[in-house]
């Protein structure tokens, strides 16, 4: 039998949430002259770009272009990935080729934010693209996370049911998306705590407490 291991992007293969709050907290000071702190985003790590973007200004009632605030974010947010260092997790990289190297495990990404900044999120990760056999990406959905349409779409991408996936989370709203989906969910509390991802199938603080038995036995 075959299965798929399908990941999230920013917080589980990238370690991505703090670039990202920089970028969109560079983002309102240019082109709002309004300061926000990392913390004022956390509520919104995983819903995707205009959601994470918005939610801060609807909190304190600032009226924004959310296309044009979320290019710019996404703008700022390239460059500084191709300035900076890799932002590979430990044990990400290991398990993607292990689970690539079994005959019977097949890879995706399903990740809410848009193509161009998940490419350079994956670049600047060290993470080889060739070894995935679907690409979902926020662009290719109507309903971001925590509904489960996109990992429904990486099912149907790879060929499987969703009852043959395990999907790999950071956020809450990502383990949500995904069980709701149908797959089992490994969570990494890269960004919430264990509390926060209970709902998750098995939680981890390292992807590299992770192996492909680990996986046969979320599917098994």
């Amino acid at each position: 039998m075959t299965y798929g291991l399908v990941f999230d992007v920013d917080g589980v293969l990238g370690d991505t949430e703090p670039v990202v709050a920089q970028a969109t907290i560079r983002m309102f000071r240019e082109m709002y002259n309004t300061e926000f702190k990392p913390e004022d985003f956390v509520p919104f790590i995983g819903t995707g770009a205009v959601a994470y973007t918005k939610g801060p200004a609807d909190k304190v009632g600032l009226e924004i272009d959310v296309d044009a605030a979320v290019e710019r974010r996404s703008e700022n947010f390239i460059h500084m990935l191709e300035e900076g260092d890799s932002i590979e997790f430990p044990g990400a990289n290991a398990l993607i080729e292990a689970a690539a190297a079994a005959p019977d495990w097949k890879l995706a990404i399903a990740t809410s934010g848009p193509t161009e900044k998940c490419k350079a999120t994956l670049k600047a990760s060290r993470v080889n693209m060739d070894l995935f056999d679907a690409f979902i990406t926020g662009d290719m959905v109507i309903h971001k996370k925590p509904h489960p349409e996109i990992y429904l779409k990486a099912a149907e991408a790879l060929g499987l049911p969703p009852a043959q996936c395990v999907a790999v989370e950071d956020a809450v709203t990502g383990v949500e998306s995904a069980k709701a989906s149908g797959m089992a969910v490994i969570a990494v509390t890269n960004s919430f705590s264990a509390e926060d991802l209970a709902e998750a199938d098995l939680v981890v603080d390292f992807l590299e407490q992770v192996t492909v038995k680990t996986l046969n036995g979320l599917v098994g």
